[in-house]
């Protein structure tokens, strides 16, 4: 009796496993299939098999943990009181698993048109946001409650025909060697779940799992290898390494051995001796998201840029194209900026350490040793991610976010850039010589500027698009996102244009905080996802003031603007070199030298914009000593001398 109802439900616990890695399988052929465009053009059919195959076998893994519930809750019982018909609860998994299936699968294509991945670290960077802020955005610009309404209906559809699967008949026979059944059963049954556990395989070693599903060389096909279940699962993994510190280029082992002698010695450096006046201010704005590919020729006819443009056309500018931000979150830009450390994987503004003293290479030190108050200026609230707290633990003399300055909320992170730097205009005629580190809101959903009373056509924009960018999937929505890169340029030079006639004495460097969240099209190059400008300006500046087409970075702007005012001899602490320095840049995953773009720990690379050859192994070399000095440097200085400290 126990074994003929074991055997049952072992078949009906089959039939959902099926089901569910059977709708897994759809899905991904329907998100394939949407974002097809997305595709390499050397991609073939056989990469495209490839992709299905290997997502089915890592797909085991999420149709089996669903299945485990049931078996663990009505399989399992079942052995024990084979009388209990427990099959209504097995349908209900199912259905919970198909609702759980569905809004992941709904809520992956916005999610991919904003980072070209599926689900990833950036799941929990917005659970570090502001909630409500972040809500009101998946409410207003990514349609939350439509969305969980059709999530239901298609739940609804899905679960009828679950009940009506699971309502077949079932294989049922008398078996007379009851005991060598129940044996093979059992060994089937473990069998099974080894296959699930390790994605088609016995052993880590011979399945399938998140770290090693990449098997084509097509981006796009290997981000649909993951369900939406493996891909949070690689998202939960990678918060679990960002919060141990687990990054490439980290040699812990070095970490222990290094002194603080040893460190302070690695960081200390000379300022060279003035090239310019020492101005009154010092502007150092971070655009949210503005990223250097509307500033390429191709893009011109857009116009989204023509405001930095513009200003880098003057006699008092320096522009280099080869920047990369500290990484892909608006906050490891700021937090690289504040504590002047390179990106380890650890939340910066998280760590005890770093409110209970100051990094020696914080921006406010240098600075205040120059005379110059620091403050930081920020169009959204003071408490987001701990970053006034963290400012003001490191230096910062005052932080400024919307409600200090009594601005009108005008989206869910707080209040536009017009108001953001009218505020900051109002406030210099009262302020002694500062360092000012500007954070603008607005080129960030929701999208919702008014671009037509700003001299914005979208419509226009939406035509130059669909010319430039065939393989754009939503030509109107990237027409809106262009125009609010457009206005935020728009704003940025009115500012710096005004201010410079104000206080000629002046100085300012215009940076993006990251570029991932608004891509050209289905197939971006390295350097249009990841690169942004740097562009220095202002009394004194030169075209040559830096050498041309200096490689930098975030880090490196102090440093720079250090060596450009302090008198010869003045000492400081800094991890980066001076931009013009760098032999390569870097964040997280990517890297960049003069002439060629690529991917940190790989071998992938391309060639920069205008570059016909590159020595590419000569030009690799350059980042690997440059980037194991700084990130270990940098790990050493967040949690390395916490046992030297205890």
């Amino acid at each position: 009796m126990r074994l003929k109802a074991y055997l049952k439900n072992c078949q009906l616990d089959l039939r959902l496993f099926a089901f569910l890695l059977c709708l897994m399988a759809l899905y991904r052929l329907i998100f394939m299939g949407k974002y097809a465009g997305a595709m390499a053009d050397t991609t073939v059919m056989a990469d495209i098999v490839q992709a299905n195959l290997t997502g089915l076998r890592l797909s085991l893994k999420s149709a089996g943990g669903f299945t485990l519930l049931s078996f663990l809750l009505v399989t399992l019982p079942a052995l024990v009181r084979p009388r209990l018909q427990w099959n209504g609860l097995r349908w209900g998994i199912g259905t919970l698993a198909s609702f759980i299936l569905t809004v992941l699968f709904l809520a992956r294509f916005p999610y991919y048109e904003e980072f070209r991945m599926t689900y990833g670290l950036q799941v929990f960077q917005g659970w570090h946001d502001d909630k409500l802020a972040v809500l009101g955005m998946m409410v207003s610009e990514y349609h939350l409650l439509p969305g969980l309404l059709a999530a239901a209906g298609l739940t609804a559809i899905l679960a009828w025909a679950l009940k009506k699967i699971l309502a077949l008949p079932v294989w049922q026979k008398e078996f007379r060697h009851s005991r060598a059944t129940a044996v093979g059963a059992f060994l089937f049954t473990v069998l099974f779940m080894f296959l699930c556990r390790f994605g088609g395989g016995v052993s880590y070693a011979t399945g399938i799992n998140w770290e090693n599903a990449a098997v084509t060389g097509d981006d796009f096909l290997n981000e649909c290898i993951y369900d939406d279940v493996q891909a949070m699962y690689r998202a939960v993994q990678q918060e679990k390494r960002m919060q141990a510190g687990d990054i490439y280029g980290v040699d812990k082992d070095e970490v222990k051995q290094l002194t603080a002698e040893q460190v302070a010695a690695a960081l200390t450096r000379q300022a060279p001796g003035a090239k310019i006046a020492k101005p009154k201010h010092i502007f150092i704005i971070l655009g949210e998201t503005w990223a250097q590919w509307p500033m390429l020729d191709k893009y011109a006819p857009l116009q989204a840029a023509d405001g930095i443009k513009s200003l880098i056309k003057e006699d008092n500018a320096y522009y280099t194209r080869n920047f990369m931000p500290n990484g892909d979150f608006t906050s490891i830009a700021i937090t690289g900026m504040i504590t002047g450390l390179s990106e380890v994987n650890v939340r910066v503004n998280y760590q005890p350490r770093s409110f209970k003293e100051m990094y020696p290479t914080a921006i406010s030190i240098p600075f205040h040793k120059l005379g110059y108050k620091v403050d930081f200026w920020y169009g959204g609230t003071p408490g987001w991610d701990s970053i006034s707290r963290l400012a003001l633990a490191q230096g910062f003399d005052a932080f400024y976010g919307y409600p200090d300055f009594h601005a009108p909320k005008t989206n869910t992170w707080g209040t536009n850039d017009r108001n953001l730097f009218k505020a900051l205009s109002e406030h210099l005629a009262q302020e002694e010589p500062t360092v000012h580190l500007i954070m603008t809101t607005s080129n960030h959903p929701p999208y919702n500027i008014d671009l037509a009373a700003e001299g914005f056509d979208v419509d226009k924009a939406e035509q130059s698009i669909r010319e430039l960018i065939p393989s754009e999937s939503d030509p109107h929505n990237l027409a809106v996102e262009v125009g609010h890169y457009y206005y935020m340029d728009k704003v940025v030079t009115e500012f710096i244009r005004q201010t410079s006639k104000e206080y000629p004495d002046s100085l300012f460097v215009i940076t993006g905080d990251h570029a991932v969240r608004s891509n050209p099209g289905a197939q971006p190059t390295m350097f249009e996802f990841q690169s942004v400008p740097f562009v220095l300006y202002g009394a004194g500046v030169k075209h040559d003031i830096l050498p041309k087409d200096a490689i930098g970075g975030h880090t490196g702007i102090m440093p720079t603007l250090v060596d450009l005012i302090a008198p010869a001899g003045f000492a400081y602490e800094s991890v980066a070199p001076a931009i013009g320095e760098y032999p390569a840049a870097f964040n997280r995953e990517y890297y960049l030298t003069d002439k060629i773009m690529g991917q940190v720990g790989t071998d992938k690379t391309e060639l920069l914009p205008g570059v016909e050859a590159a020595d590419v192994p000569a030009e690799q070399s350059r980042l690997e000593p440059f980037l194991r000095k700084l990130r270990t440097l940098s790990y050493w200085l967040i949690l390395g001398n916490q046992n030297e400290e205890k």
